[in-house]
């Protein structure tokens, strides 16, 4: 490099944010590009390639017909306000009023960035468990805080019954004076665990002994097996004043470029959320919202079948990866899977999932994207697609066994 590109390079890097600075582009979405440049099935973003329902499609392009195609008001249309709080009711049964205490968003993403935002002041610290979506280590960074993360230990491979827990005691050290929050995924991603109402409970205890709040990121909430239920945080006695809930459409009804989200929180968060919102995005697309109205009031067979229908995904994606030997994570909720890599004696799993990309025609994420401290030992496999590409991806994965 001459001594005039130096200089430029490092005047470019000063009028860079130093927050941009701290993490790098989503792995996730980079992985997407890969597949698609080598003809690779893609089992790394977690998105369906089957088709969404007919009457949501249906009730988007009505919206449009009917002209609903300027601004909505900033925080959500007022019958996707109320959908969502009946929803709640019906599901969760937890009331939220919907003039106070909900906003809607552009996605469950910028639902979480809002909320951190909204909340977080200096030198404030939340609480992540890891592995964790890759999203929150970035929304902390942006947002100001300093993360304190808990490492989730792997199942017994020994007892099939076993899951991803946690240690209290170290949870419990997580926690301190500066704790404004802990951010909880369930069903999470990307171990497929669901929390069980002991452990949201051992949360409360934390969450009111430091005063602090639980943002729960429930996206997958109807995605569960073997008879796990999702329960809300907002649920536990003690939290619904003190929980914000973050949701949306994306995986529920298999519209993830829809972005529509929305965030449940106290009247004083909802306040600053909807604010922040406002000046981070105006508001989520408005015929959309009026076609998600439709969704949330399907009837509760559709969240069975759902369930079914990924059930027998996960069960044939799984079955290859009993063919081939492989240890993994049987997943309680969502639709991923964690499979450990280290039989294959790669330094990196980066490495490895770029190489199985390239040469098995598969594409994974690598599991280190979801872990803050060193770990290479895993990759994540999503199955929410249709039989027949995992029939594809199964048999090119074979070749793993050769």
């Amino acid at each position: 490099m001459s001594g005039t590109e130096s200089k430029m390079a490092q005047i470019s890097r000063r009028m860079i944010s130093a927050k941009a600075e701290q993490f790098t582009e989503s792995v996730i979405r980079e992985m997407t590009r890969l597949a698609m440049k080598h003809g690779a099935v893609n089992l790394s973003q977690g998105f369906p390639d089957f088709a969404a329902p007919a009457e949501v499609k249906e009730a988007a392009r009505q919206a449009i017909s009917d002209d609903i195609n300027q601004y909505a008001i900033t925080w959500g249309a007022k019958p996707l306000r109320d959908a969502v709080v009946e929803k709640f009711v019906r599901t969760q049964h937890a009331a939220y009023d919907p003039e106070r205490e909900i906003t809607i968003c552009c996605g469950s993403t910028e639902a979480m960035m809002s909320a951190m935002m909204a909340i977080i002041n200096p030198g404030d610290e939340i609480v992540v468990f890891e592995p964790f979506y890759e999203n929150y280590g970035p929304d902390a960074i942006l947002s100001g805080a300093t993360p304190r993360f808990v490492k989730m230990r792997p199942p017994d491979p020994q007892n099939e019954n076993s899951t991803w827990s946690f240690d209290e005691r170290e949870l419990a050290a997580a926690f301190g004076p500066h704790t404004k929050a802990i951010i909880l995924n369930t069903p999470n991603n990307p171990t497929g665990k669901v929390f069980t109402r002991q452990e949201l409970e051992f949360i409360r205890d934390l969450s009111v002994r430091w005063n602090a709040f639980c943002i729960t990121d429930e996206i997958y909430e109807h995605i569960l097996y073997d008879s796990t239920e999702h329960i809300s945080m907002a649920r536990i006695d003690g939290m619904r004043h003190r929980t914000i809930v973050i949701n949306g459409m994306s995986k529920t009804y298999s519209v993830t470029g829809w972005r529509v989200g929305w965030a449940l929180a106290p009247p004083d968060a909802t306040q600053a959320i909807r604010k922040v919102h406002d000046f981070l995005t105006v508001g989520a697309a408005a015929p959309l919202q009026h076609a998600v109205v439709t969704a949330l009031n399907f009837p509760a067979s559709y969240y069975t079948e759902l369930s079914a229908e990924y059930g027998r995904s996960r069960d044939v994606l799984l079955g290859y990866l009993d063919r081939i030997g492989l240890q993994y994570t049987r997943p309680e909720g969502a639709y991923f899977v964690m499979v450990d890599i280290s039989p294959f004696g790669y330094a990196s799993d980066v490495e490895f999932a770029h190489w199985m990309t390239k040469e098995i025609g598969v594409a994974p994420v690598p599991g280190s994207s979801f872990f803050a401290h060193a770990e290479n030992r895993y990759i994540r496999l999503n199955f929410a697609k249709k039989a027949a590409t995992l029939h594809a991806a199964g048999e090119r994965l074979m070749r793993l066994k050769r």
